[in-house]
């Protein structure tokens, strides 16, 4: 199954309902000045018309209906043909795809099918959408503009440095000690609540945006490292500023 059959059925339709709905604006008005002038021949003549294109409306709408309901959309996203179109159409269009069905990582997003009910999530986010074309314009467009969003680097480093230095004396460790970046996030956002605003997926943007700034050190003068893990399960997924993926798992602070 694919939706653009769908699409490409629907257009002659609804090229049709929009010459009927014009025609019938245009009559409308024209029925208006006739019956103010007591032009009745014209009316009557007019309003047969009107009828007329209501009825040819009427009729492009249950061919219409007839189609959207012949789709079979539960089918559609059980089969996988959704996911394999959506993840076709992602790769034409430049978005990064990594996961497996039903769930997908979209940097910054978490994308997850729910076939049952034929619903996307775009992270919390549900949204109603069938065709896969239009999905993946819906994260590109908001990839875009995460990216233009303005985003101090200074500031975010300097709360980095504050969480970490928390998480050294809460964790017993010595000064200049590597710390997990999840570890860290934790202490960044202490409690569920602020969690479901500020969530990991966020978090890892911001991560990737100061992975790829110019900022080298806090406003104390302090530097800082990210380091690597060989447990992939522990490192945050980023993309740099070349698309390239890495793995950021630790990080120091350090004089």
């Amino acid at each position: 199954m694919n939706y653009e059959n769908l699409y490409q059925s629907l257009q002659p339709g609804e090229k049709s309902l929009k010459e009927g709905l014009t025609l019938l604006q245009k009559l409308f008005k024209t029925v208006l000045k006739e019956t103010e002038n007591g032009d009745l021949k014209s009316l009557s003549r007019d309003l047969n018309a009107m009828s007329e294109a209501v009825s040819a409306i009427s009729s492009t709408l249950e061919e219409m209906k007839s189609c959207t309901n012949d789709f079979d959309a539960r089918s559609y996203f059980e089969s996988g043909d959704f996911a394999e179109q959506l993840l076709a159409v992602c790769q034409e269009k430049g978005v990064d795809v990594r996961g497996e069905f039903p769930v997908y990582e979209m940097f910054p997003y978490r994308v997850k099918l729910d076939p049952e009910n034929q619903d996307l999530y775009l992270d919390r986010k549900k949204v109603q959408c069938m065709r896969p074309q239009s999905f993946a314009d819906i994260v590109k467009a908001g990839q875009e503009k995460l990216n233009k969003a303005s985003f101090n680097a200074l500031v975010f480093v300097n709360e980095l440095s504050d969480a970490y230095d928390l998480a050294l004396l809460k964790q017993e460790k010595k000064p200049e000690s590597d710390i997990y970046l999840t570890s860290l996030y934790k202490f960044l956002a202490p409690m569920s609540r602020f969690r479901k605003d500020y969530d990991q997926q966020s978090f890892a943007f911001d991560l990737a945006r100061l992975y790829a700034a110019d900022v080298e050190e806090t406003k104390n003068g302090r530097k800082f490292q990210f380091g690597p893990s060989r447990n992939n399960n522990k490192a945050i997924r980023i993309l740099d500023k070349d698309g390239k993926e890495q793995f950021l798992a630790t990080i120091r602070f350090y004089s």
